[in-house]
């Protein structure tokens, strides 16, 4: 059985500080536990570099002012925040997540004076889903919520009240034995799983959905410029459940996830084939600057 998150050992920078992992603590009356006035980043470490790290602390200031309030540190700031992280906690393959919140001076819908905090953590996760069932392609389910209209929430932010809807989706899916589940957006398109962005393939052709209502995320610009390098067609566009049929492979992008093919969503049936596995090779290259040389060697 795994250790619980707030009993594990090592150190989690806090508010300017480095403290004992047991006591990065927050009051339960914290306006980002009762309104959702939070934001965050998943990014990943290799070889004790973070990928793309300064890219991770950018959006997180972007997901703050779009949620009204201002992160007191810099992006240079987080960036050796996060590097101080996995040095005291001697940490180089590893997960990384900062956050940001809003504290507990007032406790109501409006707190624009509530002091801001922001923590940054991380720990050892070595995949985001089991590595057989990863190889062979994910099971999908067709998820009941959809993504919101842009107009009724910051949808482009990474912030945490996005997630209900995802935490809801993803039980769901594994109570009904899939490993993750596809959403549509407001108007019945497909836009994203619940935790990674999402791709398909049709000859030599890429396909993904416009970000426009979801998180454009960092592994999905990444994959989408290696795909580009490979001379592969990479349009965004607009897809329908019913256009699912005609493609021959899926996968799945995300700093947690990063390239992971699909074998099936709902009724739809995918063989991950060779540009799935190429991109997967790729991105892997791409996060680790040795293997990226030798590739290009």
């Amino acid at each position: 059985m795994s250790i619980p998150f707030d009993q594990q050992d090592g150190f989690i920078w806090y508010d300017g500080q480095l403290v004992p992992w047991a006591d990065a603590k927050l009051h339960v009356l914290s306006h980002g536990l009762h309104y959702a006035s939070g934001v965050f980043e998943g990014e990943r470490a290799y070889g004790g570099v973070i990928f793309k790290s300064a890219e991770h602390s950018a959006r997180l200031h972007r997901s703050a002012e779009l949620l009204d309030f201002k992160i007191p540190y810099s992006v240079a700031e987080i960036d050796a925040a996060k590097r101080l992280v996995l040095e005291r906690n001697g940490l180089t393959e590893a997960y990384v997540r900062p956050v940001a919140w809003r504290g507990s001076e007032k406790m109501g819908v409006s707190a624009r004076d509530n002091t801001i905090h922001l923590a940054i953590a991380a720990w050892v996760w070595p995949s985001y889903f089991d590595a057989a069932e990863r190889l062979k392609g994910l099971r999908l389910d067709l998820a009941e919520f959809r993504r919101p209209d842009p107009r009724t929430a910051p949808s482009t932010a990474k912030a945490a009240g996005l997630y209900m809807i995802c935490t809801i989706s993803k039980h769901r899916a594994e109570r009904r034995g899939y490993a993750e589940a596809m959403m549509l957006d407001w108007q019945g398109r497909v836009s994203e799983c619940t935790g990674a962005n999402i791709f398909f393939v049709r000859g030599s052709e890429l396909h993904t959905p416009i970000a426009d209502c979801f998180l454009d995320g960092i592994t999905r610009q990444t994959v989408i410029a290696l795909a580009k390098r490979r001379g592969y067609d990479v349009r965004e566009r607009r897809i329908t459940p019913e256009e699912l049929a005609g493609f021959s492979e899926c996968f799945i992008t995300g700093s947690a996830a990063e390239v992971t093919p699909v074998s099936e969503i709902a009724d739809w049936r995918f063989t991950p084939g060779a540009i799935t596995r190429q991109l997967m090779d790729d991105y892997a290259a791409e996060v680790r600057p040795t293997r990226k040389a030798a590739a290009a060697a």
